[in-house]
């Protein structure tokens, strides 16, 4: 008979301590709600004004708030200054809140390529909407159902025209934070990952559930000798420009993907279950060329890591936040491996190692890049299957950017590589 696990009982320190953690997990909710409150206020951008710090006081006057309301303005921003969105500064007598890495993702007319304004991704995550889907997780858990507890509540899909049916000031909001979390750091990504688009001479652009072609722009642009095709639903595509900078074709990537050199999906995986991705991978074979032309499928998504210390959590974070909202996912190096075996891989060693590798294309290879994009993280895992006399072997190096520097552009690496054999 199995031994019986028995509860320890805490020490008294240790009772103490966790009442105060239970008090911190049961009021994280108001850390984010404060954040709206001072996206709502346009605190950010008026401390930008200020010289990118300013007092309590400063602030009640640049935002033409009732002088009461001086004493509560101090208390919000202590808390935001505690959870990292300003810096604060104590030199003087009353503190100022500065602008950091955080609080500028959130400011107003700022003419940086790099720097996209997450506001809307702020609002859209705090939302009545969102919040209300996440408070049914509990009677979701009891129904054999597998429709996300967003569509069950409110009877739409996020980021579907059923959405902008049920609320169209919503699905516009929503769109942007989308377009905001998929377009960050793009610029970034295409300097230092210029080896591997070398070479490339045709890319075919899977639009995710956003429709935006931002990054097949900006590759064109970073490549000009890249012949690029955007698919898409014709919704989507309906009003982009026919300059001939792209070539825009309507259809369904479970269906069909126009062939290419490369088929690139950024953020797109992600948003559908193992066995979707699965489907949408087939698609992507089909649409490569094999034999000595070769060929690349480039996927750019979010890879969980949990070494990645405080960065795990937001990772995890974004895992429910899907979960809730939509049928989709995020994953660890494990689950995708397990899409990559269904895929037709096995028998993977992963090898640790330091250094940015490029990649080298001959006979028929096919090419997995998971770009992950958030918050200040970006990570690189490119997998790829050389195919010689002898036998087949799947390569995968995956890069971490683990943070950003204060401008979010200083960038830590590491590196680690997979080599699968294919019997």
């Amino acid at each position: 008979m199995a031994a019986q696990g028995r509860t320890v009982v805490p020490s008294d320190t240790e009772l103490l301590q966790a009442q105060a953690d239970l008090w911190r997990h049961s009021l994280y909710y108001l850390t984010p709600m404060a954040l709206r409150c001072a996206v709502e206020l346009s605190i950010p951008t008026a401390i930008n004004h200020l010289g990118g710090a300013a007092s309590p006081t400063d602030l009640i006057t640049a935002l033409s708030l009732p002088s009461a309301k001086l004493p509560f303005l101090r208390r919000l921003l202590r808390l935001l200054g505690a959870a990292g969105i300003f810096t604060v500064d104590k030199s003087s007598g009353e503190w100022k809140y500065c602008i950091n890495p955080v609080s500028y993702l959130l400011l107003d007319g700022i003419p940086d390529e790099v720097h996209i304004n997450h506001t809307s991704f702020v609002l859209t995550a705090t939302s009545s909407r969102y919040i209300d889907a996440a408070m049914g997780l509990a009677d979701w858990f009891k129904k054999d159902v597998v429709t996300p507890p967003f569509e069950e509540l409110h009877g739409a899909t996020l980021f579907h025209e059923s959405m902008e049916s049920l609320d169209a000031d919503y699905h516009n909001m929503a769109n942007e934070a989308l377009q905001a979390h998929d377009n960050f750091g793009i610029p970034i990504a295409l300097q230092e990952f210029r080896d591997l688009f070398k070479g490339i001479q045709s890319v075919t652009y899977c639009c995710g559930a956003s429709g935006d072609d931002e990054f097949a722009r900006a590759l064109v642009k970073a490549f000009p000798h890249i012949k690029c095709t955007v698919l898409a639903n014709p919704k989507m595509i309906s009003n982009k420009p026919a300059d001939g900078v792209i070539n825009y074709v309507e259809g369904d990537m479970f269906d069909f993907i126009p062939p290419a050199q490369t088929v690139l999906l950024k953020l797109v995986l992600h948003h559908w279950p193992d066995e979707d991705c699965v489907k949408i991978l087939a698609q992507c074979r089909k649409a490569i060329p094999s034999g000595k032309d070769g060929g690349k499928v480039i996927i750019g998504d979010i890879v969980i890591d949990y070494s990645a210390g405080p960065m795990l959590e937001a990772h995890l974070l974004m895992d429910i936040g899907m979960m809730t909202m939509t049928k989709g996912r995020q994953r660890d190096e494990n689950e995708w491996r397990e899409i990559f075996m269904k895929a037709g891989f096995s028998d993977y060693k992963f090898l640790k190692k330091f250094g940015a590798r490029g990649v080298f294309v001959r006979f028929n290879l096919v090419v997995h890049v998971s770009l992950c994009y958030l918050s200040f993280s970006l990570c690189l895992v490119v997998s790829c299957v050389c195919i010689n006399r002898c036998m087949r072997e799947l390569v995968l190096i995956e890069k971490t950017i683990l943070h950003a520097s204060e401008r979010s552009l200083g960038l830590a690496w590491s590196c680690g590589r997979v080599k699968i054999k294919i019997n």
